[in-house]
């Protein structure tokens, strides 16, 4: 995507600087990436916000080479800096794929990072390629994006949500062997569809005997739950899987507390570390939560995971969500593959096409956790997965999380080529677990 401004061309060759070589006029244009993620809107402050500090912390020790190791002192993307874009993607799908199209072509960007709804990204994603232009979904969960097309300009750095259904089912069955009956309360979009399916047909390979109530599938942000509440009163399930996102979780939290839903039914929230900071005591002890993966409390305590959390609290004085360490862990791919690709032809910058030859299949490590890129030939990771307890610690004030498990990559995501619906119908054959 990136080209050499004309301008620049014609004064080096008007000037006869022979002195000055190509490399340099192409290493002082910084590229440019463009980061969609919600800036406007309930979800703006939880979850999208984050993950453009993240993105821009990241960015900028990158440029100045102050990554801690294994990245120390390699500076820029290829020897090249960069330069984040926000883009708001709080917008209706259709929006979010015109506002796309709008910025690659006005604004001529290297690379779109970030997007943290399904529904919008599934909408985006025919532009990308239709513009060849180089795409890394952070935190996007549906796994629909590679399943439904061959994408070639589209990675995406997390897994997809069947991870994070198979991580709650196996944390539930574990947890609880002797269940009798459970329900579920999921968005009615993608996100919220794909969630559902893929946590009530991991149950019912771990259970079949078990039969689920029912899904209540309230719209997306309707934040407006009395009625499920009272049903889910009534019909007292003894667990029930959340894939409420951020805001949702604090308006259902709010309406179902006094009414004491969580004493009557275990609460799994698969995205629930989102609002753990934010709700403190109001988050009820004794939920499930997750954090799509194992970042935020659940992140590995690993040096390069430190220097992160440690300096994003100092910054943004605000602990990172899960959203910020995907937005890191994406930009810190694009820089391993720029990197790549500009080691593997020195001198010349390199294009959008060498990028993606290097990034494909990259195993790294990330802010916490390591990342491998090992489906969808390449362009998709699979990553371990985390779940545990809530609790909040009064003696200090802090919300804490308990009876932390881990589940390795294999054990929670499809094999490479299978579909997540064929593999969980299956029963998970070939799964690797610890």
């Amino acid at each position: 995507m990136l080209k050499l401004k004309k301008d620049v061309v014609v004064l080096a060759l008007a000037m006869g600087c022979a002195a000055a070589p190509l490399s340099d006029a192409w290493a002082a244009e910084k590229l440019k990436f463009a980061f969609l993620a919600a800036l406007t809107g309930p979800q703006s402050g939880i979850v999208g916000q984050p993950g453009v500090n993240a993105a821009q912390m990241i960015i900028e020790a990158i440029d100045q080479g102050t990554l801690p190791a294994p990245y120390a002192g390699k500076k820029g993307f290829g020897s090249q800096e960069a330069e984040l874009m926000p883009v708001d993607e709080a917008l209706p799908p259709a929006q979010v794929a015109t506002e796309v199209r709008d910025t690659i072509e006005r604004n001529h960007v290297d690379a779109i990072v970030g997007s943290m709804n399904s529904g919008t990204c599934l909408a985006f994603l025919p532009v990308v390629e239709e513009l060849k232009t180089l795409t890394v979904l952070s935190t996007c969960g549906t796994p629909r994006v590679f399943e439904e097309g061959n994408m070639q300009y589209v990675f995406r750095t997390s897994s997809n949500a069947t991870a994070d259904g198979i991580t709650a089912a196996r944390y539930l069955t574990r947890r609880m062997p002797d269940l009798k009956s459970f329900g579920g309360l999921n968005p009615n979009y993608a996100f919220g569809q794909d969630s559902w399916r893929d946590f009530s047909l991991a149950m019912k390979a771990f259970r079949p005997d078990l039969q689920p109530t029912t899904n209540y599938t309230p719209n997306y942000q309707s934040f407006q739950y009395s009625a499920e509440i009272s049903s889910m009163l009534t019909e007292k399930p003894q667990a029930a899987f959340s894939s409420f996102f951020a805001t949702e979780i604090e308006a259902f939290v709010a309406q179902m507390a006094p009414r004491k839903l969580n004493e009557s039914t275990k609460l799994i929230f698969s995205t629930g570390e989102t609002i753990m900071y934010k709700m403190g005591e109001r988050l009820p002890d004794g939920v499930i939560i997750g954090a799509r993966g194992p970042y935020g409390v659940f992140a590995r305590p690993t040096a390069l995971g430190k220097w992160f959390k440690d300096n994003y609290v100092a910054r943004f004085k605000s602990q990172p969500v899960y959203t910020a360490y995907h937005a890191a862990q994406a930009i810190l791919a694009l820089k391993i593959a720029y990197d790549k690709a500009a080691a593997a032809a020195p001198g010349q910058a390199p294009n959008t096409d060498a990028v993606i030859t290097a990034m494909k299949g990259i195993e790294y490590e990330a802010f916490g956790t390591t990342v491998r890129l090992s489906r969808s030939g390449g362009h998709q990771a699979a990553n371990e997965g985390a779940m545990g307890v809530y609790k909040f610690d009064k003696a200090t004030g802090m919300p804490t999380v308990t009876d932390v498990e881990y589940y390795a990559a294999d054990c929670i995501n499809p094999p490479d080529g299978t579909k997540a619906v064929d593999w969980l119908t299956a029963g998970l054959p070939g799964a690797k677990c610890n």
